[in-house]
Parts: structure tokens; sequence; C-alpha cells
């Protein structure tokens, strides 16, 4: 008698398995090994990027060194919507950097007592020795730009802000401190990709506020402060520079070499590549044309 062989079963390993499970395994296998290239596709990207960013982040110590020598004070000022890559790039730019010679200054909301004071006076108390720097992931300009926008201050108190603070600026400056101001600039489109990423990546959940949920619906209330915070606070003594975040990567790049070009400091790698990225990396008074002529042209202030 003989035996016909079975066709939803086929020889595997000296016995026989139901095909419809090898062809289902060989389908998870075929998944998992695509699932592994991409991984690895993504971890060789992220390391090239790290490279990249190295040889910058070394010029970075040696600035801090000569900061150190000079006994100079530096603060830099991250500003931008929500999403827009600040906290990334900070990161970044002190990854290597000598922990005892600089300080990330991330505020709270004010407390009753801090309400009460001076505007300006929780921020100063946060302002860099000789021979640090203090890094403001938000700054004294949460007046001009979130707190108009979200009615968190009156207009009084607006007002009363952007009257005063270049005056304070120039003070600043005046008496030898370096002051970088940095706004990142990033697209709706890509702070909404940005803010679902957070609804959905548990890693970054923390990152989602109450007022994240509202930020898309204010777009245009935030593009008129942003407009009218640098028709009056980009000033020749304190200048903004304005840097396209939709890359991160490339925002991270150009905003080192705007910090590394603050500063004459010794054994410059003359090797590297310094120059910014013109279609990255715009001065405040460039912005403010843009925006003036989109106003214009379309009565919308397109960023």
């Amino acid at each position: 008698m003989s035996h016909k062989k079975n066709p939803k079963f086929v020889e595997f390993r000296g016995g026989q398995v139901p095909l419809p499970s090898l062809l289902a395994r060989i389908d998870e296998l075929e998944l998992e090994n695509k699932r592994l290239r991409q991984e690895r596709s993504k971890a060789l990207k992220r390391f090239r990027k790290q490279e990249e960013l190295k040889p910058y982040e070394a010029e970075l110590i040696k600035l801090q060194e000569q900061l150190e020598e000079d006994n100079r004070r530096m603060i830099i000022l991250f500003e931008g919507r929500d999403a827009a890559g600040k906290g990334g790039a900070i990161q970044r730019i002190t990854f290597y950097m000598n922990p005892r010679h600089y300080r990330v200054v991330a505020l709270g909301k004010p407390t009753d007592e801090q309400r009460s004071q001076w505007y300006f006076q929780k921020y100063v108390t946060q302002f860099p020795r000789g021979g640090e720097i203090a890094i403001f992931d938000r700054s004294w300009y949460n007046r001009a730009l979130v707190e108009p926008v979200f009615q968190f201050c009156s207009e009084k108190e607006h007002q009363d802000f952007m009257q005063g603070v270049a005056g304070f600026e120039a003070d600043l400056v005046r008496q030898g401190t370096i002051l970088i101001k940095l706004y990142f600039s990033v697209s709706k489109e890509v702070q909404a990709q940005r803010f679902e990423v957070r609804k959905t990546n548990p890693l970054k959940q923390w990152k989602l506020s109450e007022i994240d949920l509202q930020v898309q619906e204010r777009w245009d209330d935030f593009s008129r402060a942003k407009y009218e915070m640098l028709k009056r606070t980009h000033t020749p003594a304190t200048p903004w520079t304005i840097i396209r975040a939709d890359n991160k990567h490339r925002a991270r790049l150009n905003a080192i070499k705007v910090i590394l070009g603050s500063v004459d400091y010794k054994r410059r790698n003359s090797a590297l590549d310094y120059s910014l990225d013109p279609n990255l990396v715009y001065s405040g008074a460039h912005e403010l044309e843009k925006m003036t002529a989109d106003l214009i042209g379309t009565g919308r202030l397109v960023e």
C-alpha cells in the first residue's frame, strides 16, 4: 500500500510541518528581517549625524576654555514654538561641554513670590558668573510669546516688557556679557507630526502639555507675537538669529556654528566649515522683511 504525501504538509528537519504554519513563519521572518534592516539603517544615520557634530562639539570645549581664561560671561537664549527642537539642540550642544562651566536654565511657572517681583528678577538670579555659559530653554521672552498668546499676562505687563527689554539687554552687552538669541522656527505641518509622536511614544509623552493641545489652533496668534517681538527686540547690539528647524540635525549643527562664531578662541580648527546654511539661518532683520512681505502679499504672517 503506497502512501501519498499530504499537500498540506511539507518535510522540514525530518518531520511533517503544516504548510500554512511554515508560510506564516516565513512571513514573520521576512518582516523581522525588514525591521532589523530599518533599525540598522536608522542607527547608521544617527551615527553619521553624531560623527558630523563631534568636531564642532570639540570646538565648543575650546570656546568654554577661552571664556574661562578671559573670565567672560555668555548667555544663550533658545526660543521658538513648542516642538521646534530647542531641548534636543541644547542636549547636543552641551553633550561634551565641561559641566562645571555651563548651566541649562528651564524655569517653571512663576511662584506667588516671583509674581510680586520685578519681572526680570528670577532670570537675573540665573545669570552666569565669569567663565560660565547660561543656556536658557525659554527665557524672559515668555512675556513676548507664550504669555500674551495664552493670556498668562495682562496687556500692560506685555507692553511694559516690550518697552524695557531692549534696554535691559543692551546693558548686559555693554557690561561684557555675550548674548546670543536663537529662535528655532518650525513649520505647522512638522510641529503637528512631532506632537503626534509625543502622543504615541511613551518615552516622549512627558513632553506633551495642555498647552501643546492648543498651540496648533493658536498658530496665527503666535506668528503675530513673533512678528511684534522681532520688530521691537531685534537690534544691532542684541540681534536675533532665526534657524529653520524642520530638520533637527541641520538645525543643531547650524546653532553650534552660530555659537562658535560669537567668540574668538584659541586653537580653532581651521579645517572645519563654519559657514552657515543660507537656506536655514537668517538674521532677525531678514525674517522681518520676509514676514512683512507675506503680510502685505497675502494678509497673513507665514512661518
